[in-house]
């Protein structure tokens, strides 16, 4: 055999790492204009994933990629908070799941916790299987450090707003006594 065909054979199930059952191939497709184009998702659509996701999950409850994917539409409808909550129990059932650690990673730096999410990320690298994983972690992190060298900081108050708030106070005096004189 030469290296090329060496290369592309099937790992032995002996070699692979343990994982948590992936979603059952039974289970029917419940997301496939989400990920396509998520902001031309109605909400009354995005609604119905989240509800068939959930039953997907309370029914599979130790898949990691249908938590994943429960986050996924969270994150789209701008849940945070559940979004997270999936994301964690995701790593949770399959701490090498790359998909898990990575949109966790990503809904933390959407969150601007960009410190973590820094440390996601390099997480979810170090899980990265294959040339297209390792290149959306790696361009994840690239994005994060940017931001965190140029800053994402609130601009700081260096001027009084004295005169402004003074301004406003004496217009809105003057325009409640015309309408007293009227």
């Amino acid at each position: 055999m030469t290296d090329m065909q060496q290369t592309l054979q099937p790992i032995p199930t002996a070699i692979r790492l343990e994982r948590a059952p992936l979603a059952p191939a039974s289970l029917p497709v419940l997301l496939p204009t989400l990920w396509r184009d998520p902001h031309s998702v109605a909400p009354e659509q995005l609604k119905d994933i989240v509800t068939r996701l959930e039953t997907a999950c309370a029914e599979y409850p130790e898949s990691a990629d249908l938590r994943t994917c429960l986050g996924m539409a969270h994150a789209i409808g701008h849940d945070a908070y559940r979004s997270q909550d999936a994301f964690e129990q995701a790593r949770l059932l399959d701490p090498q799941n790359f998909w898990a650690q990575l949109k966790y990673s990503e809904l933390m730096y959407r969150l601007r916790a960009l410190p973590l999410s820094e440390q996601e990320t390099l997480r979810a690298l170090d899980l990265a299987q294959d040339s297209i994983q390792i290149a959306m972690a790696r361009r994840q992190l690239q994005e994060i450090r940017r931001l965190m060298r140029k800053g994402t900081k609130k601009p700081e108050w260096t001027k009084s707003l004295g005169w402004p708030a003074l301004i406003l106070i004496v217009c809105t005096v003057a325009a409640s006594l015309l309408r007293f004189l009227r």
